[in-house]
């Protein structure tokens, strides 16, 4: 690389999006304060004005040149499209109408009466976004004023902004038929109803000032069909033929574009943002063979936005050297949202500064932008420093014995095909099981976890404080098991969980208790609405220096004559819901989780427990967004899966969850679990899942979710019975369990009993339809 690249403009640093939370998640707290009433929605936007603002300052404080707008949000930026676009549902309408901040919050959560719209996940990322419902009546109308308005605040400020929308071909794409609509209804049939809505709404930010707006179109880097294909070539003629628009540019992220790259460098629009980061190299050899862009704006994503790792300055230096050849202009910028990353490293005094030197969230990366832009047009002596200093933290990393454990290394090496595969056929274990559980036909149960409530949440504080000491933590943590094993039993229910009060997270938990992983502080990450987790991160080999859960499962198991469930999370979901290393394969990683589970599973029977759940909740959103990529996937995640469960005997019933995803097309990956039981979310969906298992032929028992708790509405009895009633016409009854749809952490007491009461009172009177009439 010459010392001074050859570019004649300067290129620019800019992000697709940020964060949303605020440093101490200021906006987490205030909607839930409206929530409960104790915020007004005027104290709302202005915390919302706030934190908007202090984010475009930090990104300019970082060397941003162009600063994102409307891309914060109170709950999920799809349904601020759908808001935004007019498609608000016939039943929340009303409410809508109303009260457009309450029924914005209403389609998002749901009240007692009206149900929310279908939650999903985004790609293949964690975070979930709201379905948009539309149909062949759906009518489109703009509502351009949320995105003025932050293109106004923005300017006000003094600083370039360029509002970002998601893309009119995404929105159809992501969307599902609305209740009433034809099954085979396609959403995309409504792309010229929709165009001139769009249209009136970028020439409304340009009469606002805006002199570039970003349309987001991640859809294109899953397979599409060549009439997808006309679809998109069609949306961009017609609104790049507009005079009265911005500039465009599309933005893509999360993959390869392969066909629909070409498709995009014909299109009449004025940039286009592609990512090069983890399959950088396939774009960039299909955006040299389409002919690169001349003449127009090219905004390469060149530092990761999904990973927390430092970028390779040499690396994506040459990668931009190499564009600076393809178009007139190259800007630099993260490869997606922030949104996916925690905010800044200087928050976590906890990890060591030597490894710390390794990570980068949203605030480094966006540094790392702005020094590529610097790089890229003053030259590499220019960030001498800079490079120097990213050289050694790469070094640091590759050479440390934190990140390699040879008898962790030796072990996986050993692994057979016999410690893949359950020992016995999955009709002799339901023999055993049966014989060992005596469980009644339709059988209860929950997914794991109960409400934590403030006190738990309190005692772990004053725990990690040292304003209470680990006996005094732990007899809390005793009479919440206490409690929520008697509340189990005198609702009725079948099989019981401890309740994980000492959880503070799913995989932040084990995380903690097994060596490879790093903890963090302030590492929150958005999954949906107001929900934030602290995804750890995996750096090194991982092994179980001892149990992690026997001790409280136990303990709940002597409390009571009915089972008790084993609770773990599985490889996969420890690996997706964590920052995982890049410099080995993930299935390399993924076997090194499943034998440390492997060992807890080993632990839990042992100890008398006899049925044991390993949760992936995060097979679906891991499959890879290209069908040709997924049998590899999928081969080693199965795998993983059975190397943590297949060391058990016969009669130990081995469960797993899934939740909030699209499962059709990974329902042979299911069956190869070899799971006894498997849960899943169905409620909202209305038992499609069951549907799509009975048509593979899926052999074994399930238990499709009857209670939404993304929810605070209490579903009745008659509503969960007949969910039960249309799950039964796909698994037969003596293979279905009754069950909600997640996790209990997030809700509230009241509304929990009052949920699994009925719960456990459809499934009765489910169970007594299929007795018969009694005789007199």
């Amino acid at each position: 690389m010459t010392s001074k690249p050859p570019t004649t403009t300067a290129a620019r640093a800019t992000v697709y999006g940020y964060p949303r939370q605020g440093p101490d998640r200021e906006l987490k707290k205030a909607i839930e304060g409206y929530w409960k009433g104790r915020v007004s929605a005027e104290a709302l936007h202005t915390t919302g004005a706030e934190l908007r603002a202090a984010n475009w300052r930090r990104l300019v404080d970082d060397g941003v040149d162009e600063v994102p707008t409307g891309d914060f949000s109170y709950y999920d930026h799809m349904l601020d499209t759908t808001v935004t676009v007019g498609a608000v549902p016939e039943r929340h309408r009303e409410a809508f109408a109303a009260d457009p901040l309450d029924g914005y919050f209403a389609m998002a959560r749901g009240t007692q009466d009206v149900a929310p719209l279908e939650m999903t996940k985004w790609f293949d990322t964690n975070y979930h976004y709201l379905v948009p419902e539309l149909g062949p009546d759906t009518v489109f109308t703009a509502d351009s004023a949320r995105q003025v308005a932050e293109l106004t605040e923005a300017r006000a400020l003094g600083l370039d902004a360029r509002p970002v929308l998601v893309g009119p071909v995404t929105y159809l794409l992501l969307a599902k038929p609305a209740p009433g609509a034809p099954a085979d209804f396609d959403p995309l049939t409504l792309l010229d109803r929709l165009l001139p809505v769009y249209a009136e709404i970028l020439a409304d930010l340009r009469a606002a000032g805006a002199r570039w707006a970003q349309l987001d179109e991640p859809a294109l880097v899953q397979d599409r069909t060549p009439a997808e294909l006309a679809a998109l070539a069609h949306a961009y003629r017609d609104l790049g033929a507009r005079t009265d628009r911005p500039e465009l540019l599309v933005a893509t992220y999360f993959g390869r574009l392969g066909d629909a790259l070409p498709v995009l460098a014909k299109a009449p629009v004025e940039g286009l943002a592609i990512d090069f980061t983890e399959t950088g190299e396939d774009n960039l050899a299909a955006l040299a063979a389409a002919g690169g862009l001349p003449g127009r704006r090219l905004v390469a994503g060149v530092v990761n936005g999904r990973n927390v790792w430092v970028n390779d300055l040499v690396k994506s230096l040459t990668t931009l050297g190499v564009l600076l050849g393809l178009a007139d202009r190259v800007d630099v910028s993260v490869s997606c949202s922030l949104l996916h990353v925690p905010l800044d490293t200087a928050a976590e005094p906890d990890i060591d500064p030597g490894v710390l030197r390794w990570l980068s969230f949203a605030r480094q990366k966006t540094a790392e932008a702005a020094t590529l832009a610097k790089g890229l047009t003053h030259g590499v002596d220019a960030i001498d420093g800079a490079l120097t200093a990213n050289r050694s933290a790469l070094a640091s990393r590759l050479e440390s014995p934190l990140t390699r454990d040879p008898a962790v290394r030796a072990r996986a090496e050993a692994i057979t095909g016999a410690d893949t595969r359950r020992a016995r056929p999955y009709a002799a274990r339901a023999a055993a099981q049966r014989a060992r559980l005596g469980l009644p036909l339709l059988p209860t149960t929950t997914i794991g976890s109960f409400p934590q409530t403030g006190a738990l949440r309190a005692a772990r504080a004053d725990l990690r404080a040292g304003r209470t000491d680990t006996a005094g933590y732990e007899e809390r943590v005793a009479a919440e098991i206490r409690d929520v094993i008697a509340f189990q039993e005198r609702t009725g229910l079948d099989v019981l969980v401890h309740g994980e009060p000492e959880r503070n997270d799913m995989v932040q938990y084990f995380a903690e208790r097994l060596t490879g992983y790093l903890a963090t502080q302030q590492g929150w990450v958005q999954s949906y609405g107001t929900r934030y987790v602290r995804p750890p991160i995996l750096a090194g080999d991982v092994s179980r220096p001892q149990p992690m859960t026997v001790r409280w499962t136990t303990y709940a198991q002597s409390l009571t004559d009915r089972p008790v469930k084993g609770m773990l999370t599985g490889p996969v979901t420890m690996l997706a819901w964590s920052f995982v290393r890049d410099d080995q394969p993930l299935g390399d990683t993924a076997r090194q989780v499943a034998l440390a589970l492997r060992d807890e599973v080993g632990d839990l029977e042992a100890a008398g427990t006899s049925i044991i759940q390993v949760d992936e909740p995060a097979l679906r959103e891991t499959l890879p967004l290209r069908a040709a990529d997924r049998p590899g996937y999928l081969a080693w995640a199965t795998e993983a899966f059975r190397l943590a469960t297949s060391g058990v005997r016969a009669d130990t019933q081995v469960h797993t969850h899934m939740c909030y995803a699209e499962f059709g097309d990974i329902v042979q990956a299911i069956d190869d679990l070899d799971a006894d039981v498997i849960s899943l979310e169905a409620a909202r969906s209305h038992m499609q899942v069951a549907r799509e298992l009975a048509a593979h032929g899926y052999p074994r028992e399930a238990g499709p979710g009857v209670y939404d708790i993304h929810s605070p509405r209490v579903p009745s009895p008659e509503e969960a019975a007949e969910l039960l009633r249309t799950g039964l016409g796909a698994i037969p009854a003596e293979r279905l369990w009754v069950n909600p749809d997640c996790g209990l952490k997030t809700r509230g007491w009241p509304e929990t009993r009052a949920s699994l009461a009925n719960l456990v009172a459809a499934a009765r009177t489910v169970r007594d339809e299929l007795d018969g009439p009694t005789a007199p």
